[in-house]
């Protein structure tokens, strides 16, 4: 979940994306860190809320997507892992159907400062890559 710091001084933060690149109800792919295995993330906005997620299925191991930003159902309500068709709330990351149900993606604390959507300085890249 994000939280809006509109007068903050941006600060030691990664920017996932500009707001403004996130439309209501999508979702998008970023990627942060160096080396062979970069944290790869989802960004979703919904309900007027930004949420991040490491983009790995909970089931498989291997990303959602099979083509770039390709990450919502058609009703644009839903995550879905392309490979098996399981779905995740965009607010929680929970998994409501298919293999990995009652699992969850690994939620990415996130902030909105001056129109970019960040990593929260407190969330450590390595922590989260393969």
């Amino acid at each position: 979940m994000s939280t809006d710091r509109p007068d903050a001084p941006l600060g030691a933060s990664e920017i996932v994306c500009p707001l403004d690149s996130l439309g209501t109800e999508d979702a998008r792919g970023f990627q942060l860190g160096g080396g062979e295995w970069p944290l790869q993330g989802i960004v979703v906005r919904h309900a007027g809320v930004v949420h991040a997620y490491v983009n790995r299925c909970p089931h498989a191991g291997h990303p959602l997507h099979l083509a770039q930003d390709r990450f919502l159902s058609k009703d644009r309500q839903f995550l879905v892992c392309a490979s098996h068709g399981a779905l995740f709330e965009l607010a929680t990351g929970r998994c409501i159907a298919g293999p990995c149900a009652g699992a969850s993606l690994t939620p990415l604390k996130v902030c909105v400062e001056r129109h970019l959507v960040m990593l929260d300085p407190t969330v450590n890249i390595a922590d989260y890559q393969q």
